[in-house]
């Protein structure tokens, strides 16, 4: 496993997330592609401008993600030719270093996801029909919360 650090994102951070955010839409077949890369690239930089967002980075180059708007995760994602290295582990604890709680959207068609959170002690709350998301597609909420000592 080759390290990586976490750090604040910059706004020069947003072309990179951007590709790796474009990869993930490109390769998931159930998830309609509704942006263009060029959006995609806008929406980071809205991201690193109006949320708290913690990168991951390899060998100087950004590998992951993760935005968050107090405890609300807005997003979390790992370059493909990153996954399994800890990386979204690394991204979580952090955010769960600075939060009690935390909740997140996830799609029910996002399997691997889903285990993700499962895994990292997140919980479903609820089940949606999609209809109140973008993609149209349904969706779960999951929430996790620290454990009193």
């Amino acid at each position: 496993m080759k390290g990586f650090q976490l750090r604040d994102a910059r706004p020069e951070d947003a072309p990179a997330m951007a590709e790796i955010l474009t990869d993930w839409l490109t390769r998931t077949p159930w998830l309609p592609n509704l942006h263009t890369p060029q959006q995609n690239r806008a929406f980071c930089g809205k991201l690193i401008d109006q949320k708290a967002v913690t990168v991951a980075e390899q060998d100087q180059h950004v590998v992951g993600f993760l935005a968050q708007r107090a405890a609300e995760i807005d997003a979390l994602y790992v370059a493909q030719g990153a996954w399994r290295q800890g990386i979204g582990h690394a991204l979580l604890s952090a955010a769960k270093a600075k939060h009690a709680r935390l909740e997140l959207w996830t799609f029910q068609a996002n399997l691997e996801a889903r285990a993700f959170y499962a895994c990292e002690g997140f919980f479903e709350l609820r089940r949606t029909d999609g209809q109140d998301n973008d993609e149209k597609l349904p969706d779960i909420r999951f929430a996790w919360e620290r454990t009193p000592t």
